[in-house]
């Protein structure tokens, strides 16, 4: 194959695969998956363009020139007052959708996009960027000053820097009327206070979950659906808030994600004040395993005691059983009689079976070394006690042979 003639094109950036037509990079939060891309005059069908911001602060925009926008790139957007800078998320028919979801029934709401941004733009972006950390440092400051029950979670500045958008959360109504006054003062920009809550602070700050994930509402998550503790009891999950609660301090939005499927399975399972009669006992609903229906049921109501493990199929066929006055013989299956359980005698078992195992005998020659064989005792002779001091290896003297040394009576070395 002749390779110096082929025309590579050599993929940059987004270019590759579905990355920038459908999916977009992933350093983006709430990112949307246009799954219209590849059908031919999606981009063409509308010119309405959803740009977002700084973390989930999203926008719609007419694109009134006509610009060949795709996912990634920034543009210069309508604002009041000046111009804000954002990233293009989404283009085609599914805008229109995402316009119905975010509820902007007013046509006012949906202002222009200018153009594609220019280097001078991203520099005056940049320069308003580097400006929000000290500003929401010193906001807080103000805010202690005049003592308000709140906190300011984050500052965001407008593209051009002449707005800053400053997000709070509190408990109740706070009158922050001076609080713009002196903000405006320190900064000299436009203020715009916005309240947000436990969960939205979350979102734009993001982090990891005790799942090991980034958390939903700093990645995928645009609306937030009320949690209440019902959600774990129909997936017996343990009422403990410190595992309940995520890293807003509220009930995490994943106990929503099945409890559907939780009660539906649900309903296949007995209730638990059913008592199941059988010929030889009565038997509590002890324990349910809903997703793989089986129902573990107790002699005891209070405790567990001879606790029996079945289908929810069979509790339905012993609860119609009981209602018609019949009374199987057990819980087990096709009505087979329960095993009597066989006490177990000690004294039938070895006596001896907890005692340690004979102990190896020690080899007296161990520390013989190998070319040196031991001398077989010759009882005839009586040397039986000096042939034990031959097994012993000899005793490394060289050492000692010069210590201490020899001194003679007029204290000179010998």
């Amino acid at each position: 194959m002749d390779y110096k003639n082929m025309k590579f094109k050599v993929s940059k950036g987004c270019d590759h695969g579905l990355c920038c037509r459908a999916y977009g990079r992933q350093d983006r939060q709430l990112n949307t998956c246009d799954w219209l891309a590849d059908v031919p005059g999606n981009a063409e069908s509308t010119d309405l363009v959803e740009v977002q911001f700084k973390n989930t602060r999203k926008g719609y925009y007419h694109n009134v020139n006509g610009l060949d926008l795709k996912k990634g790139d920034i543009v210069a957007v309508e604002s009041t007052p000046g111009h804000d800078i954002g990233i293009v998320t989404l283009t085609g028919r599914l805008v229109k959708l995402q316009i119905k979801k975010a509820n902007l029934k007013s046509a006012d709401d949906i202002k222009r996009i200018y153009r594609i941004a220019k280097p001078v733009d991203i520099e005056k972006y940049e320069e308003a960027k580097s400006r929000e950390h000290d500003t929401m440092i010193q906001s807080r400051q103000i805010a202690k000053n005049l003592n308000l029950q709140m906190k300011i979670g984050d500052v965001e500045y407008q593209g051009d820097g002449n707005k800053a958008i400053f997000y709070y959360i509190a408990d109740e109504r706070v009158d922050f009327r001076q609080l713009i006054k002196d903000l405006a003062a320190a900064f000299h920009v436009r203020i715009e206070m916005k309240q947000i809550g436990a969960r939205q602070e979350a979102g734009r700050i993001g982090g990891t979950g005790p799942c090991g994930r980034e958390l939903c509402c700093a990645t995928w998550m645009k609306n937030f659906v009320s949690v209440s503790t019902n959600a774990a009891r129909f997936q017996d999950i343990s009422l403990n808030p410190q595992k309940l609660a995520g890293m807003c301090a509220k009930l995490k939005c994943c106990l929503n994600y099945e409890v559907d499927g939780y009660v539906e399975a649900g309903k296949k399972v007995p209730s638990r004040e059913i008592i199941l009669q059988t010929m030889d006992n009565d038997y509590h609903l002890f324990k349910s395993d809903i997703l793989s229906g089986l129902i573990t049921y107790s002699t005891d109501k209070n405790m567990a005691a001879n606790l029996e493990t079945i289908t929810a199929q069979r509790a339905h066929e012993i609860i119609d059983m009981n209602r018609h006055g019949e009374k199987p013989l057990s819980l087990l299956e096709n009505d087979r009689a329960k095993a009597p359980k066989k006490h177990k005698d000690l004294l039938e078992d070895d006596i001896n079976r907890f005692d340690s195992s004979k102990r190896k005998k020690k080899n007296k020659n161990r520390n013989v070394p190998n070319n040196i064989k031991p001398q077989v005792d010759n009882a005839e002779n009586g040397n039986a006690d000096n042939n034990k001091s031959n097994y012993r290896p000899q005793r490394n003297n060289n050492r000692r042979r010069n210590y201490p040394p020899n001194v003679e009576n007029n204290g000179q070395e010998g």
